[in-house]
């Protein structure tokens, strides 16, 4: 069993929480878990347990900390609703900035062995791409960031190794803009693009609007494989 606890993250213009899952093992290589607008709700808290099980050790920053601290909404069209007007609040860069600092704050961390990575679910998607470019995490998981299309400009920036999902009938990210991002990609080393049959947020099993097994479960496997090359449990 995982162990949960919360720290704190020192940010710019206050204090944000952390909450931390450490591995039965007692230590392991870290990822910052980035939420979905949703917030650090049963979902994210599910994903970090998923992960922890399988021997890392796990920070999820409270993204919306600076206007609406623990923000956890349901996943439900009122949940959706309430959770957009949060994000409109949320300044890009800020969040951005907040997560780089929370990705140092769980590398000093002792139970962490190594370079953290970061990965991210919807929002979190965004700006797990965009600590990518701004900040140094050993690896890069993209779930359905809308705004990565709109973030090509980064690529030049990212050193680490990169896996993106997306959903193939996602009705907020247009096909376009995947394709516009594979084609910059070309034959980069280290980054990979994989499409899931299904729609936006396929991986939420919190949520009857988005989850489709079939392809959470083949999207994990692949996660589960990029991390194991490139973040493997074992090894500092």
């Amino acid at each position: 069993m995982s162990e949960l606890r919360t720290t704190t993250v020192a940010c710019e213009g206050g204090e944000m929480d952390l909450f931390v899952w450490t591995p039965e093992s007692g230590s392991g290589p870290g990822i910052l878990l980035i939420q979905e607008i949703f917030g650090v709700g049963p979902y994210i808290r599910a994903v970090a347990e998923r992960l922890a099980d399988a021997g890392y050790v796990v920070g999820a920053p409270d993204v919306f900390w600076r206007f609406a601290p623990g923000w956890a909404a349901g996943h439900d069209m009122d949940g959706l609703t309430s959770s957009m007007e949060q994000v409109g609040k949320l300044d890009p860069a800020t969040a951005v900035g907040d997560c780089i600092a929370a990705l140092g704050t769980l590398a000093a961390d002792d139970a962490v062995t190594g370079t953290p990575g970061v990965m991210g679910f919807c929002l979190g998607g965004t700006l797990a791409w965009g600590v990518a470019g701004h900040g140094d995490p050993s690896v890069c998981v993209s779930y359905y960031g809308s705004g990565v299309p709109d973030m090509l400009d980064l690529l030049d920036q990212v050193t680490c190794p990169t896996l993106f999902h997306f959903g193939a009938s996602d009705d907020y990210i247009p096909s376009e803009g995947v394709d516009a991002l594979a084609a910059a990609i070309g034959g980069r080393r280290g980054f990979t693009v994989n499409v899931e049959m299904a729609g936006h947020a396929f991986d939420n099993h919190e949520s009857e609007m988005f989850y489709a097994e079939d392809a959470a479960t083949a999207a994990w496997s692949k996660t589960m494989a990029f991390l194991g090359q490139h973040l493997p449990v074992g090894t500092s």
